[in-house]
């Protein structure tokens, strides 16, 4: 455990290096959560900042009053522009994302694409907390490339870690995290679109669960599909 944990040390302390304009984009999800107590702990010159959507659980805002007590480093909060939110709902529904995969993917442009696209200008490199075992959509991804739909370099110093290397890290270090977790909430996002899953489903089953697998992003992280079947993962491995 402690090997993982310097080599994802080292690949921040890199990302500092090679690119002094550096960003760490959290969902405030688990691996975010390791990764804002490493940046923290080792005071690296990270920038951190999250997506306010507008949708999320209450327990999510929770988490970032936690956040803004432990650590020193400041989150930066971006929401969506209130007159695309507002055509969004005029032409769809407030709920209108649960009626096809193109209402859903409007949904998450105007509330998450959009804020990120302003919260990455004029960086040079973005850090993530994606992690392989997530979903099919991210088993192709490198711990460093550059990343042509935002065109700047994106670093993944978790993507090796099990869910279980995850929870070591958080309990070894009393590390706060958002609460639905322990409701059976693996992978986090706006209410009305993520739900718990029960032991043995797969890990993003919880977020969309009305679509196919295959389309399980919502275009913060773009990634080619392997032409493999599915594994499930077991959730919470607490042990």
């Amino acid at each position: 455990m402690q090997k993982k944990i310097d080599l994802a040390v080292n690949l921040l302390l890199e990302a500092v290096r090679e690119f002094p304009n550096l960003c760490f984009a959290s969902s405030l999800g688990a691996e975010d959560m390791v990764l804002t107590d490493m940046i923290d702990r080792h005071g690296l010159e990270i920038e951190i900042f999250t997506l306010d959507t507008g949708r999320l659980p209450q327990e999510t805002y929770s988490l970032m009053q936690k956040i803004s007590e432990r650590y020193r480093v400041p989150l930066k909060v971006y929401f969506p522009e209130h007159q695309s939110v507002e055509d969004y709902v005029g032409r769809y529904g407030i709920n209108g994302f649960y009626d096809s995969m193109e209402s859903r993917k409007a949904c998450c442009h105007v509330r998450k694409v959009e804020p990120l696209r302003r919260a990455l200008k004029g960086k040079d490199a973005w850090v993530t907390g994606l992690r392989r075992a997530q979903a099919v959509t991210r088993s192709n991804m490198e711990l460093s490339s550059f990343d042509a739909e935002f065109g700047l370099h994106k670093y993944n110093p978790l993507l090796d870690w099990s869910h279980k290397d995850v929870w070591s890290y958080i309990r070894s270090h009393d590390v706060p995290y958002n609460r639905l977790h322990d409701e059976f909430y693996p992978s986090l996002g706006c209410a009305p679109c993520t739900r718990s899953v029960t032991v043995g489903e797969d890990m993003r089953s919880g977020r969309w669960w009305w679509e196919d697998e295959s389309s399980k992003e919502c275009g913060l992280h773009s990634a080619k599909v392997p032409s493999q079947t599915k594994s499930s993962y077991p959730f919470m491995e607490k042990s």
